[in-house]
């Protein structure tokens, strides 16, 4: 299997073959990027779209300082920051953001997606980043420009804080168990002092 990297070199060199790899292992992990971060199907399919127009007009300019998956999230990271640029500074007419949902639903990853919604942005771009997207450390530095250790430390409070909104739901289903089962007690007391 050719490298990402040789595969850009390659089409930087004219090659269209190797642009169509690139595109076939990418676009999927693009897309689910760009899908994950957006309400709607079509504007993520255009955003990914958008992503490999990009690497098209820049290929003359790459040069294999980092990974070619790097260079393409760091796009991706760019876009998807113009988008919420755009839809903060113009909203669609007659609509407003949408609530999170609270329904109580057992779905897990509702659940998990409800809780990620409650994270601050950057706690959420690094989770997601790791966990979704499956970036190393490194590349995740990368992106982000930060220094490797910070990113450590950003995502192990990123965890933390997703434990602690995932923590509540699970401490009041616990409760609400518990409290059940000591209202049970009180009557079995009750009914054993009264006979």
């Amino acid at each position: 299997m050719i490298s990402d990297e040789a595969l850009m070199l390659d089409f930087q060199c004219g090659s269209h073959p190797a642009f169509e790899q690139l595109f076939a292992r990418y676009r999927g992990p693009i897309y689910g990027f760009f899908r994950r971060r957006l309400q709607g199907d079509q504007r993520a399919e255009d955003l990914t779209q958008e992503t490999f127009v990009a690497v098209i007009r820049a290929s003359a300019r790459y040069e294999p300082r980092a990974l070619v998956r790097t260079y393409l999230y760091s796009i991706a990271m760019n876009l998807l920051a113009a988008e919420r640029r755009k839809q903060f500074r113009d909203p669609p007419p007659g609509e407003l953001a949408p609530e999170p949902v609270t329904n109580h639903a057992p779905d897990a990853a509702l659940w998990i997606r409800e809780a990620l919604e409650r994270l601050d942005d950057s706690e959420r771009e690094i989770l997601m980043l790791r966990e979704y997207e499956q970036l190393s450390y490194a590349e995740i530095a990368e992106l982000m420009k930060l220094p490797v250790n910070t990113v450590r430390s950003r995502l192990f409070r990123s965890r933390m804080a997703l434990k602690g909104h995932l923590e509540p739901e699970q401490k009041s289903a616990e409760a609400t168990a518990t409290k059940g089962v000591a209202q049970s007690v009180k009557l079995t007391r009750a009914e054993g002092e009264a006979i």
